[in-house]
């Protein structure tokens, strides 16, 4: 992954981390989201986008969102050099 994509990974990480201590758990989320599609094929980047909307969801009481992240945190952990979803956000609400 070169650096350009993890600076970019970081700073919509940032943009998250700021907007959920602002309590805006929507664009937290959309951040996240980006974040996902630009880490998704590195493994550590990827669990931790998907660690980062499980998060929200646990902020929000989301149980689908709740069960979608970890699902989707093992899958991420196992299956992250082999394949991916090219464009996924990441969501309980987009089919992996």
């Amino acid at each position: 992954m070169g650096t350009a994509v993890r600076l970019a990974f970081e700073k919509e990480w940032q943009f998250a981390a700021s907007a959920r201590a602002a309590g805006q758990l929507d664009q937290a989320f959309h951040h996240l989201e980006r974040a996902h599609i630009l880490g998704q094929r590195d493994t550590v980047l990827h669990v931790r986008s998907h660690a980062g909307m499980l998060a929200i969801g646990w902020q929000r009481r989301d149980a689908r969102e709740l069960v979608g992240q970890l699902t989707r945190i093992v899958a991420a952990a196992l299956f992250s050099r082999f394949w991916v979803p090219v464009g996924n956000t990441g969501g309980a609400k987009v089919s992996a």
